[in-house]
């Protein structure tokens, strides 16, 4: 029996080991963990390469513009004009009576004092018509004696009733007309005379002699017999010329008397003239709209030339702090023109300016921008106001107007 059992028990199969089959479900959880976590890494590698795709996309998509900064212009601006030159004083000669040239002492060119003689005119017939007044004037004197001794000799006699009254008022009534009739011959006297007298042509100021319009044997018409009088000579003053230039309006009220100037003539590169605007029309011309101002300049070496053509120099004071920017930055919109700014963040900001003056290669604003404004220079025009852009910055470039020197 012992045998037996003791076979049973050899004979029955053990159970199996329980470590194998745990060891594979942790296997399995580590492989299914690595998974996911690939996975998403996977997942996360590709948002964050579409995510940078997007940040790209978008970078790349802001155009790239230029930035600069915009130049301070100058607190007094020049404005040129082109002046007319005049003399001061520019008058024509004519005769004041008529007859033919006897003789002429200057030509153009000359410089002669005041009443120094010109010229002489040759007319007796005027000295013809003054001897005949003077013994017209004698006459009327002779009478106006009589008169007088006749008009005495009644009032004595009326005295003592010899005569009438009205005898002796007629006799006081004939001494009045003979006498006014010597007063009126003196008169002719007179007349005839400075006729005469005008025979001898003279400079009537200082000055150049810039015309001589006859000569020797020409006959001289004073004009009375109703042609045109003819000019003989023309004289001007050119120590101190006028010159005559139009101001435009938007500049008027600063072209004040006083204001200092300087010219330049095309003639004397280089050189110019010092001056000050001498008076105004005080008046806008409706048909030209500027107002005529003169300015005076002194010409004591006769360098400038009365006729000449100028250019007029003024130094007009800025009313408000302008700045100079290029022509290439302006933006014209139908709401009026912008200027392209450089906000924060890299946005544009596009400001409404008023424009001054235009430089060609730069325009004046003078209202718009502020200290530290950051202008974009060539702005695309699809730029609209608050769009990121990538800027560039540069610097000015110098000898600008309003700018600072060429080195």
């Amino acid at each position: 029996m012992k045998d037996e059992t003791r076979v049973d028990r050899a004979s029955t199969p053990a159970p199996p080991a329980p470590g194998p089959p745990r060891r594979a479900g942790r296997a399995m959880l580590v492989v299914g963990a690595a998974a996911l976590l690939a996975a998403g890494f996977g997942i996360a590698s590709r948002v964050r390469a579409k995510s940078s795709l997007r940040d790209e996309t978008q970078r790349t998509a802001a155009p790239v513009v230029s930035v600069i900064e915009p130049e301070r212009g100058a607190p007094a601006r020049e404005v040129v004009l082109p002046g007319s030159v005049r003399a001061f004083t520019d008058a024509p000669i004519y005769a004041r009576t008529s007859g033919y040239l006897k003789k002429w002492y200057f030509d153009i060119g000359a410089h002669v004092k005041k009443g120094q003689r010109l010229a002489d005119v040759d007319s007796p017939e005027i000295e013809q018509q003054l001897q005949a007044a003077r013994a017209d004037l004698a006459t009327a004197q002779a009478n106006e004696r009589l008169a007088k001794i006749t008009s005495d000799r009644f009032a004595e006699l009326s005295k003592s009733d010899s005569v009438s009254k009205q005898e002796a008022d007629n006799a006081a009534g004939a001494l009045a007309a003979r006498r006014a009739a010597t007063e009126s011959a003196q008169a002719n006297v007179r007349r005839l005379e400075q006729l005469v007298a005008f025979e001898k042509i003279e400079a009537p100021f200082d000055g150049v002699i810039t015309a001589r319009n006859t000569d020797v044997g020409q006959l001289v018409d004073a004009g009375s017999s109703g042609g045109p009088a003819r000019e003989l000579f023309r004289m001007a003053t050119t120590g101190t010329l006028r010159v005559f230039l139009n101001v435009p309006q938007a500049s008027a009220a600063a072209a004040a008397p006083g204001l200092p100037v300087e010219l330049t003539v095309a003639e004397r590169p280089g050189h110019r003239y010092q001056g000050t605007i001498a008076r105004t029309a005080n008046s806008i011309d409706p048909a030209t709209g500027t107002l005529l101002v003169e300015v005076n300049i002194r010409n004591a070496g006769g360098e400038i030339l009365p006729g000449a053509y100028a250019e007029v120099h003024l130094k007009l004071p800025s009313g408000s702090p302008a700045w100079m920017v290029p022509v290439s930055a302006l933006m014209f919109r139908a709401e009026g023109p912008r200027v392209a700014t450089l906000g924060a963040g890299n946005r544009a900001l596009l400001r409404p300016v008023t424009l001054g003056r235009d430089y060609g290669t730069k325009v004046e604003v003078t209202s718009g921008l502020e200290p530290g404004s950051r202008v974009i220079d060539s702005p695309p025009d699809s730029l609209v106001d608050g769009q990121e852009v990538r800027p560039v910055f540069q610097t000015a470039k110098p000898g600008g107007p309003g700018g600072p020197p060429a080195k």
